[in-house]
């Protein structure tokens, strides 16, 4: 999982804004209308990332397709230690 983190977070042009939504969603769940607002990125910028990051397994959906609202994975909830290393050495 580690590795995987390293990869999507810090090892691709897209990983800030991804390591963003993790953070977001480690606080409550949002849809991605939300998500574009609270972060300030185009709509589908975040739809974008949010395919990657359930690709991987690192974000779970609930709902229909227009109103998903998103949740941190059991996978990423248990490696969240990880996570935030990555996130205090790649944070701006």
């Amino acid at each position: 999982m580690r590795r995987l983190l390293w990869h999507i977070i810090a090892g691709t042009k897209g990983g800030y804004n991804r390591a963003r939504i993790i953070k977001n969603l480690e606080e409550r769940p949002y849809n991605a209308h939300q998500l574009a607002e609270l972060l300030d990125l185009d709509y589908k910028t975040v739809r974008h990332h949010i395919k990657v990051l359930e690709k991987n397994k690192l974000i779970v959906s609930s709902g229909d397709s227009y109103a998903n609202m998103y949740f941190l994975s059991e996978q990423l909830n248990k490696n969240l230690d990880s996570f935030n290393e990555i996130w205090e050495k790649i944070e701006k």
